[in-house]
């Protein structure tokens, strides 16, 4: 049961992409679980790195660059590599990312639509997929929510799931933001996660994330991210 927790718990990570607000801080995406509805600056690529620990010791490192253009400023298209040292997947997975924004969060209530997919690069196999709707509802200038739901496939005891997440992002000040959230595939795991993202005002292309979370199932899996985020 403990390996299968984290096969899902990592197939929920690797649908997260770098999704950058209008705001310097206010940036859902990278190493979270929940996304916003937003797409990258039109114009503007970026790349995300972080690594995720399991406690006690399972894990994975991730890559994901992705890029927004003028031309089409509210489609990101993107890839993510991602290498898994667990008991179940301990193997690289490779596969495109696509975030579509059908309204952004500046006119009221932001929605979008991400598409992820990942094949074992051993084995050939598909190993993830999903297909989630994202809402944004900015309260105030420094508060906002984000709303998450739709189709996951995992290669696991329960291949097709519905997914859930919801998170609360605050601008606390001194170029910080607060983040938690907590999501769930069911059937499956639920889990939480609570962080801080440190996106300097004076070099506003880099963010630094550091975060922990927890997953519940027959075991309780604690985790731990370190994560980057570099814009260009």
């Amino acid at each position: 049961m403990r390996s299968n927790t984290h096969c899902i718990f990592a197939g929920l990570l690797l649908w997260v992409i770098g999704a950058v607000l209008a705001g310097p801080t206010l940036a859902a995406g990278g190493a979270h679980i929940v996304d916003d509805s937003e797409v990258e600056t039109p114009g503007t690529c970026h790349v995300e790195l972080w690594v995720a620990d399991f406690v006690p010791g399972d894990g994975y490192g991730n890559v994901a660059p992705a890029c927004t253009t003028l031309k089409m400023p509210w489609l990101e298209i993107g890839a993510a590599y991602a290498h898994y040292w667990d008991q179940t997947i301990a193997a690289p997975l490779v596969g495109p990312q696509m975030k579509i924004n059908f309204q952004p969060a500046s006119a009221g209530v932001g929605f979008g639509l991400a598409l992820t997919a990942g094949l074992n690069v051993r084995t050939g196999d598909l190993g993830l997929a999903s297909l989630i709707g994202l809402v944004t509802i900015p309260v105030t200038e420094k508060f906002r929510i984000n709303v998450n739901g739709g189709w996951s496939y995992l290669r696991s005891d329960h291949p097709t799931a519905f997914f859930w997440g919801g998170q609360v992002e605050v601008d606390v000040g001194w170029d910080v933001t607060l983040m938690m959230e907590a999501f769930g595939r069911q059937p499956g795991v639920i889990g939480n996660q609570i962080g801080l993202r440190y996106t300097p005002a004076a070099h506003p292309r880099f963010d630094f994330d550091l975060l922990a979370g927890t997953t519940y199932d027959t075991v309780n899996t604690k985790f731990f991210t370190l994560g980057v985020t570099v814009r260009f």
